[in-house]
Protein backbone atom coordinates (compact mmCIF):
# COMPACT_ATOMS: atom_id res chain seq x y z
CA UNK A 1 0.00 0.00 0.00
CA UNK A 2 1.34 3.50 -0.93
CA UNK A 3 1.76 6.11 1.94
CA UNK A 4 -0.40 8.51 -0.10
CA UNK A 5 -3.35 6.23 0.26
CA UNK A 6 -2.89 5.40 3.73
CA UNK A 7 -2.55 9.60 4.24
CA UNK A 8 -5.87 10.05 1.90
CA UNK A 9 -7.37 7.36 3.99
CA UNK A 10 -6.69 9.03 7.59
CA UNK A 11 -7.74 12.50 5.49
CA UNK A 12 -11.31 10.94 4.90
CA UNK A 13 -11.21 9.66 8.76
CA UNK A 14 -11.00 13.18 10.00
CA UNK A 15 -13.42 14.87 7.76
CA UNK A 16 -15.63 12.44 8.44
CA UNK A 17 -15.40 12.74 12.14
CA UNK A 18 -17.48 16.45 11.56
CA UNK A 19 -20.24 14.56 10.17
CA UNK A 20 -20.43 18.14 7.79
CA UNK A 21 -20.62 16.78 4.51
CA UNK A 22 -24.60 17.68 2.60
CA UNK A 23 -25.47 19.83 5.76
CA UNK A 24 -27.76 23.30 5.41
CA UNK A 25 -26.02 26.31 5.37
CA UNK A 26 -25.05 27.97 8.50
CA UNK A 27 -24.77 32.26 9.19
CA UNK A 28 -21.56 30.96 11.24
CA UNK A 29 -19.57 29.94 7.98
CA UNK A 30 -21.58 32.45 5.76
CA UNK A 31 -20.11 35.19 7.83
CA UNK A 32 -16.74 33.73 7.28
CA UNK A 33 -16.66 33.96 3.29
CA UNK A 34 -18.53 36.97 3.40
CA UNK A 35 -15.35 38.58 5.44
CA UNK A 36 -12.67 37.02 3.10
CA UNK A 37 -14.66 38.27 0.21
CA UNK A 38 -14.25 41.54 1.42
CA UNK A 39 -10.56 41.27 2.66
CA UNK A 40 -9.68 40.20 -0.49
CA UNK A 41 -11.74 42.54 -2.78
CA UNK A 42 -12.96 39.90 -5.12
CA UNK A 43 -16.47 38.38 -6.16
CA UNK A 44 -15.69 35.09 -5.03
CA UNK A 45 -15.76 33.27 -1.62
CA UNK A 46 -15.63 29.52 -0.75
CA UNK A 47 -15.60 27.18 2.24
CA UNK A 48 -14.43 23.43 0.23
CA UNK A 49 -14.60 20.40 1.95
CA UNK A 50 -12.49 17.32 -0.20
CA UNK A 51 -13.88 13.90 -0.22
CA UNK A 52 -13.24 11.19 -2.09
CA UNK A 53 -15.03 12.39 -5.53
CA UNK A 54 -15.71 16.04 -5.33
CA UNK A 55 -15.57 19.53 -3.20
CA UNK A 56 -18.84 20.66 -1.57
CA UNK A 57 -19.33 23.93 -0.55
CA UNK A 58 -20.24 24.34 3.56
CA UNK A 59 -19.94 27.90 2.03
CA UNK A 60 -20.37 30.08 -0.74
CA UNK A 61 -20.18 33.80 -2.10
CA UNK A 62 -20.66 34.50 -5.57
CA UNK A 63 -20.49 30.64 -6.60
CA UNK A 64 -23.94 28.74 -8.03
CA UNK A 65 -22.50 25.41 -7.54
CA UNK A 66 -22.96 23.76 -4.48
CA UNK A 67 -20.19 21.16 -5.45
CA UNK A 68 -17.87 20.26 -8.29
CA UNK A 69 -16.01 17.22 -9.35
CA UNK A 70 -12.62 16.87 -7.49
CA UNK A 71 -10.26 16.98 -10.58
CA UNK A 72 -11.72 19.78 -11.38
CA UNK A 73 -10.88 21.68 -8.15
CA UNK A 74 -8.46 23.80 -7.39
CA UNK A 75 -8.51 23.40 -3.59
CA UNK A 76 -7.54 19.73 -4.16
CA UNK A 77 -3.83 21.52 -5.04
CA UNK A 78 -4.02 23.16 -2.05
CA UNK A 79 -5.05 20.34 0.63
CA UNK A 80 -1.63 19.13 -0.64
CA UNK A 81 0.57 21.87 0.29
CA UNK A 82 2.18 22.78 3.39
CA UNK A 83 1.25 26.48 3.08
CA UNK A 84 -1.59 28.76 1.48
CA UNK A 85 -1.75 28.20 -1.78
CA UNK A 86 -1.78 32.00 -3.71
CA UNK A 87 -1.96 32.23 -7.45
CA UNK A 88 -1.55 35.74 -8.51
CA UNK A 89 -2.59 35.20 -12.42
CA UNK A 90 -3.10 31.76 -13.39
CA UNK A 91 -2.95 31.99 -16.81
CA UNK A 92 0.59 33.00 -16.26
CA UNK A 93 1.02 29.86 -13.74
CA UNK A 94 2.21 26.67 -16.06
CA UNK A 95 0.72 24.54 -13.64
CA UNK A 96 -2.46 26.02 -13.60
CA UNK A 97 -3.53 27.66 -17.28
CA UNK A 98 -4.69 24.61 -18.82
CA UNK A 99 -6.95 23.97 -15.72
CA UNK A 100 -10.74 23.49 -15.78
CA UNK A 101 -11.41 25.96 -13.81
CA UNK A 102 -9.46 28.50 -15.44
CA UNK A 103 -9.98 27.69 -19.01
CA UNK A 104 -13.86 27.18 -18.05
CA UNK A 105 -16.67 28.62 -15.72
CA UNK A 106 -15.66 30.25 -13.24
CA UNK A 107 -12.42 31.27 -15.32
CA UNK A 108 -10.22 31.66 -12.56
CA UNK A 109 -7.51 34.24 -12.64
CA UNK A 110 -6.60 35.02 -8.51
CA UNK A 111 -6.53 32.39 -6.45
CA UNK A 112 -5.98 32.33 -2.48
CA UNK A 113 -6.53 28.83 -0.62
CA UNK A 114 -5.64 28.13 3.03
CA UNK A 115 -5.99 24.88 4.12
CA UNK A 116 -8.95 23.77 6.28
CA UNK A 117 -6.30 21.65 9.03
CA UNK A 118 -7.90 19.11 11.62
CA UNK A 119 -6.42 18.80 14.73
CA UNK A 120 -4.07 15.65 13.61
CA UNK A 121 -2.80 17.85 10.95
CA UNK A 122 -4.79 16.72 8.29
CA UNK A 123 -6.37 19.26 5.68
CA UNK A 124 -9.98 18.29 4.99
CA UNK A 125 -10.23 21.25 3.25
CA UNK A 126 -9.61 25.10 2.52
CA UNK A 127 -11.31 28.39 2.72
CA UNK A 128 -10.39 30.10 -0.06
CA UNK A 129 -10.95 33.68 -2.02
CA UNK A 130 -10.88 34.23 -5.95
CA UNK A 131 -11.63 36.56 -9.01
CA UNK A 132 -11.66 36.55 -12.26
CA UNK A 133 -9.15 39.10 -13.03
CA UNK A 134 -4.98 38.59 -11.51
CA UNK A 135 -4.54 40.77 -8.74
CA UNK A 136 -1.42 40.71 -6.15
CA UNK A 137 -1.82 39.73 -2.62
CA UNK A 138 0.21 40.89 1.09
CA UNK A 139 1.71 38.89 3.05
CA UNK A 140 -0.59 40.35 5.89
CA UNK A 141 -4.19 39.25 3.58
CA UNK A 142 -2.70 35.79 3.82
CA UNK A 143 -2.45 36.01 7.31
CA UNK A 144 -6.01 36.66 7.65
CA UNK A 145 -7.34 34.26 5.47
CA UNK A 146 -5.23 31.87 7.53
CA UNK A 147 -6.90 33.09 10.55
CA UNK A 148 -10.33 32.67 9.36
CA UNK A 149 -9.46 28.86 8.08
CA UNK A 150 -8.64 28.99 11.79
CA UNK A 151 -12.29 30.01 12.61
CA UNK A 152 -13.91 27.85 10.29
CA UNK A 153 -12.17 24.92 11.98
CA UNK A 154 -13.35 26.39 15.30
CA UNK A 155 -16.72 26.68 14.04
CA UNK A 156 -16.71 23.23 13.02
CA UNK A 157 -15.56 21.82 16.60
CA UNK A 158 -18.39 24.05 18.21
CA UNK A 159 -21.02 22.69 15.74
CA UNK A 160 -20.16 19.09 16.76
CA UNK A 161 -21.68 19.99 19.75
CA UNK A 162 -24.66 21.60 18.76
CA UNK A 163 -27.58 19.26 19.71
CA UNK A 164 -30.28 21.49 17.88
CA UNK A 165 -30.95 23.16 14.32
CA UNK A 166 -31.59 26.91 15.58
CA UNK A 167 -33.62 27.08 12.21
CA UNK A 168 -36.19 24.65 12.85
CA UNK A 169 -35.87 23.27 16.48
CA UNK A 170 -35.38 19.82 15.16
CA UNK A 171 -32.24 17.78 16.44
CA UNK A 172 -28.81 18.50 14.29
CA UNK A 173 -27.95 15.55 12.33
CA UNK A 174 -25.02 14.42 14.86
CA UNK A 175 -27.78 14.58 17.66
CA UNK A 176 -29.95 12.63 15.56
CA UNK A 177 -27.79 10.21 14.97
CA UNK A 178 -26.53 9.77 18.35
CA UNK A 179 -30.36 9.31 18.98
CA UNK A 180 -30.66 6.65 17.14
CA UNK A 181 -27.86 5.06 17.86
CA UNK A 182 -28.40 4.80 21.59
CA UNK A 183 -32.31 3.75 20.37
CA UNK A 184 -30.61 1.05 17.86
CA UNK A 185 -28.71 -0.67 20.92
CA UNK A 186 -31.33 -0.78 22.94
CA UNK A 187 -33.56 -2.59 20.40
CA UNK A 188 -30.98 -4.68 19.40
CA UNK A 189 -30.23 -5.89 23.31
CA UNK A 190 -33.85 -6.68 24.05
CA UNK A 191 -35.21 -7.33 20.67
CA UNK A 192 -37.45 -4.79 20.18
CA UNK A 193 -38.37 -3.13 16.65
CA UNK A 194 -36.81 0.21 16.16
CA UNK A 195 -38.26 2.18 12.52
CA UNK A 196 -36.36 5.40 10.40
CA UNK A 197 -38.64 7.95 8.42
CA UNK A 198 -36.54 10.01 5.80
CA UNK A 199 -38.97 12.75 3.99
CA UNK A 200 -38.14 15.47 1.56
CA UNK A 201 -40.06 18.45 1.07
CA UNK A 202 -41.29 18.59 -2.64
CA UNK A 203 -40.15 21.29 -5.02
CA UNK A 204 -39.11 23.14 -2.07
CA UNK A 205 -36.44 25.05 -4.28
CA UNK A 206 -39.53 26.50 -6.21
CA UNK A 207 -40.78 28.02 -3.39
CA UNK A 208 -37.09 29.25 -2.15
CA UNK A 209 -36.63 30.85 -5.49
CA UNK A 210 -40.51 32.22 -6.03
CA UNK A 211 -40.97 33.82 -2.25
CA UNK A 212 -37.45 34.12 -0.96
CA UNK A 213 -35.39 32.30 1.39
CA UNK A 214 -37.33 33.47 4.94
CA UNK A 215 -40.54 32.58 3.46
CA UNK A 216 -38.80 29.35 2.50
CA UNK A 217 -37.41 29.32 6.17
CA UNK A 218 -40.76 29.69 7.82
CA UNK A 219 -41.66 26.85 5.51
CA UNK A 220 -39.48 24.44 6.79
CA UNK A 221 -40.00 25.57 10.58
CA UNK A 222 -43.71 25.39 10.26
CA UNK A 223 -43.61 21.42 8.84
CA UNK A 224 -41.10 20.38 11.79
CA UNK A 225 -43.87 22.04 14.32
CA UNK A 226 -46.46 20.04 12.59
CA UNK A 227 -44.30 16.47 12.60
CA UNK A 228 -43.83 17.47 16.66
CA UNK A 229 -47.35 17.86 17.25
CA UNK A 230 -47.98 14.11 16.48
CA UNK A 231 -45.22 12.45 17.22
CA UNK A 232 -44.82 10.52 20.42
CA UNK A 233 -41.62 11.68 23.28
CA UNK A 234 -39.55 9.03 22.63
CA UNK A 235 -39.76 9.68 18.82
CA UNK A 236 -37.11 12.12 17.62
CA UNK A 237 -37.27 13.98 14.35
CA UNK A 238 -33.62 15.95 13.33
CA UNK A 239 -32.63 18.10 9.81
CA UNK A 240 -30.04 16.17 8.05
CA UNK A 241 -29.99 18.44 4.88
CA UNK A 242 -31.27 21.22 3.82
CA UNK A 243 -35.18 20.21 3.28
CA UNK A 244 -34.40 16.79 4.50
CA UNK A 245 -35.36 15.41 7.71
CA UNK A 246 -35.83 12.19 9.44
CA UNK A 247 -37.36 10.81 12.04
CA UNK A 248 -36.44 8.01 14.37
CA UNK A 249 -39.51 5.32 16.07
CA UNK A 250 -38.26 2.83 18.67
CA UNK A 251 -40.50 0.44 19.54
CA UNK A 252 -42.09 0.64 16.16
CA UNK A 253 -42.37 -2.25 13.50
CA UNK A 254 -42.54 -1.85 10.05
CA UNK A 255 -46.44 -1.61 9.72
CA UNK A 256 -46.99 0.68 12.62
CA UNK A 257 -44.13 2.77 10.88
CA UNK A 258 -46.08 2.93 7.68
CA UNK A 259 -49.16 4.53 9.35
CA UNK A 260 -46.77 7.13 11.46
CA UNK A 261 -45.48 8.03 7.66
CA UNK A 262 -48.68 8.67 6.29
CA UNK A 263 -49.97 11.00 9.20
CA UNK A 264 -46.62 12.95 8.98
CA UNK A 265 -47.64 13.05 5.01
CA UNK A 266 -51.29 14.33 5.93
CA UNK A 267 -49.84 16.75 8.62
CA UNK A 268 -47.22 18.25 6.01
CA UNK A 269 -50.06 18.71 3.50
CA UNK A 270 -52.13 20.63 5.85
CA UNK A 271 -49.46 23.20 6.57
CA UNK A 272 -50.12 26.83 5.51
CA UNK A 273 -47.92 29.32 5.28
CA UNK A 274 -48.36 32.97 3.50
CA UNK A 275 -46.09 33.34 0.54
CA UNK A 276 -45.08 36.53 -2.00
CA UNK A 277 -48.82 36.33 -3.26
CA UNK A 278 -50.90 34.15 -1.52
CA UNK A 279 -51.23 30.96 1.05
CA UNK A 280 -48.64 28.29 0.49
CA UNK A 281 -49.55 24.09 0.56
CA UNK A 282 -46.65 21.89 0.73
CA UNK A 283 -46.26 18.35 0.53
CA UNK A 284 -43.48 15.72 0.77
CA UNK A 285 -41.96 12.65 0.21
CA UNK A 286 -41.29 10.08 2.70
CA UNK A 287 -39.03 7.24 2.67
CA UNK A 288 -39.09 4.14 5.64
CA UNK A 289 -36.49 1.60 6.93
CA UNK A 290 -36.99 -0.95 9.90
CA UNK A 291 -34.00 -2.49 11.97
CA UNK A 292 -33.17 -5.69 10.92
CA UNK A 293 -30.02 -8.38 9.96
CA UNK A 294 -28.94 -6.64 7.33
CA UNK A 295 -29.81 -2.87 8.41
CA UNK A 296 -28.45 -2.65 12.04
CA UNK A 297 -27.15 0.57 12.07
CA UNK A 298 -28.69 3.74 11.58
CA UNK A 299 -26.68 4.47 8.66
CA UNK A 300 -27.71 1.53 6.65
CA UNK A 301 -31.41 2.54 7.92
CA UNK A 302 -30.72 5.85 6.85
CA UNK A 303 -29.41 4.99 3.41
CA UNK A 304 -32.29 2.44 2.63
CA UNK A 305 -34.79 5.09 4.06
CA UNK A 306 -33.58 7.43 1.72
CA UNK A 307 -33.55 5.38 -1.11
CA UNK A 308 -37.25 4.75 -0.50
CA UNK A 309 -37.66 8.24 -0.52
CA UNK A 310 -36.41 8.72 -3.66
CA UNK A 311 -38.26 5.67 -5.19
CA UNK A 312 -41.64 7.69 -3.39
CA UNK A 313 -40.56 11.27 -5.67
CA UNK A 314 -39.91 8.81 -8.90
CA UNK A 315 -43.08 7.59 -8.53
CA UNK A 316 -44.87 10.73 -8.13
CA UNK A 317 -43.90 12.67 -5.01
CA UNK A 318 -46.38 13.00 -2.06
CA UNK A 319 -46.25 9.44 -0.84
CA UNK A 320 -44.93 7.46 1.24
CA UNK A 321 -42.58 4.12 0.50
CA UNK A 322 -41.04 1.99 2.47
CA UNK A 323 -37.57 0.29 1.75
CA UNK A 324 -38.17 -3.45 0.06
CA UNK A 325 -35.33 -6.09 -0.35
CA UNK A 326 -33.41 -5.63 -3.72
CA UNK A 327 -33.76 -9.44 -5.41
CA UNK A 328 -29.97 -9.49 -4.78
CA UNK A 329 -30.14 -9.29 -1.03
CA UNK A 330 -27.35 -7.87 0.32
CA UNK A 331 -25.64 -9.05 3.20
CA UNK A 332 -24.70 -7.17 6.19
CA UNK A 333 -23.11 -3.62 4.84
CA UNK A 334 -20.61 -1.70 7.16
CA UNK A 335 -20.61 1.94 7.37
CA UNK A 336 -17.37 3.48 5.81
CA UNK A 337 -15.66 6.33 4.04
CA UNK A 338 -13.31 5.50 1.49
CA UNK A 339 -11.68 7.00 -1.31
CA UNK A 340 -12.17 4.53 -4.68
CA UNK A 341 -12.16 4.12 -8.41
CA UNK A 342 -14.29 3.32 -11.21
CA UNK A 343 -12.58 1.89 -13.89
CA UNK A 344 -14.24 0.65 -16.93
CA UNK A 345 -13.96 0.90 -20.87
CA UNK A 346 -11.08 -1.40 -20.69
CA UNK A 347 -9.47 0.18 -18.17
CA UNK A 348 -9.18 3.75 -20.39
CA UNK A 349 -12.04 5.47 -18.46
CA UNK A 350 -11.62 6.13 -14.78
CA UNK A 351 -13.72 8.15 -12.32
CA UNK A 352 -13.09 9.10 -8.35
CA UNK A 353 -15.82 7.83 -5.85
CA UNK A 354 -16.65 7.48 -2.76
CA UNK A 355 -17.20 4.46 -1.13
CA UNK A 356 -20.27 4.92 1.98
CA UNK A 357 -20.68 1.59 3.01
CA UNK A 358 -19.17 -2.20 2.17
CA UNK A 359 -19.24 -5.64 2.74
CA UNK A 360 -18.59 -9.16 1.19
CA UNK A 361 -21.07 -8.74 -1.35
CA UNK A 362 -21.52 -5.27 -2.51
CA UNK A 363 -20.68 -1.51 -1.98
CA UNK A 364 -22.58 1.66 -1.78
CA UNK A 365 -21.19 4.13 -4.15
CA UNK A 366 -21.07 7.91 -4.59
CA UNK A 367 -20.10 9.83 -7.26
CA UNK A 368 -20.32 13.12 -8.72
CA UNK A 369 -22.78 11.90 -11.61
CA UNK A 370 -24.05 8.45 -12.46
CA UNK A 371 -24.72 9.79 -16.26
CA UNK A 372 -21.94 8.03 -17.59
CA UNK A 373 -21.01 5.19 -15.49
CA UNK A 374 -21.87 2.01 -17.20
CA UNK A 375 -23.74 -1.09 -15.44
CA UNK A 376 -20.50 -3.07 -15.22
CA UNK A 377 -17.56 -2.19 -14.17
CA UNK A 378 -14.60 -2.89 -12.03
CA UNK A 379 -14.34 -0.91 -8.21
CA UNK A 380 -11.09 -0.51 -6.20
CA UNK A 381 -10.34 1.18 -2.70
CA UNK A 382 -6.07 1.11 -3.06
CA UNK A 383 -6.30 1.41 1.19
CA UNK A 384 -7.84 -1.99 1.20
CA UNK A 385 -6.17 -3.60 -1.85
CA UNK A 386 -9.61 -4.34 -3.01
CA UNK A 387 -10.34 -4.48 -6.94
CA UNK A 388 -13.55 -6.18 -7.99
CA UNK A 389 -15.41 -6.15 -11.14
CA UNK A 390 -19.07 -5.45 -10.05
CA UNK A 391 -22.52 -4.44 -11.66
CA UNK A 392 -25.22 -1.78 -10.39
CA UNK A 393 -27.95 -2.92 -8.80
CA UNK A 394 -29.27 0.29 -8.07
CA UNK A 395 -28.70 3.83 -9.12
CA UNK A 396 -30.50 7.58 -8.48
CA UNK A 397 -28.93 10.92 -8.56
CA UNK A 398 -25.33 10.72 -7.38
CA UNK A 399 -25.72 7.50 -5.67
CA UNK A 400 -24.63 3.69 -6.74
CA UNK A 401 -25.60 0.65 -4.68
CA UNK A 402 -23.24 -2.25 -6.56
CA UNK A 403 -22.95 -6.31 -6.11
CA UNK A 404 -19.90 -7.94 -6.95
CA UNK A 405 -19.51 -10.87 -9.03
Amino acid sequence: MQVSDIRESERLTSLDSYDILDTPPEEAFDRITRLARHIFDVPMSTISLIDGHRQWFKSRQGFDACETSRDSALCNFTIRETAPLIIPDALADPRFRDHPAVVGDPHVRFYAGAQLRAPGGHAIGTLCAFDAQPRDVSAAEVAMLQDLAGIVLSELELRALVMQDSLTGALSRRALRDEATRGITLAVRHGHSFSVIMFDLDHFKAINDNNGHDIGDRVLAACVKACQNLLRKADAIGRVGGEEFAIVLPHTNRADAQLVAEKVREAIAGVTVMGADGPLRVSASLGIATLERTASDIDELLRRADAAMYEAKQTGRNRCIAWRTPEVAADLMRRVFKAGHITFNAGHSTIDCTVRGLSEMGASIDVFSTTDIPERFKLSIPVDHLSRACHVLGKREKHLDVVFD
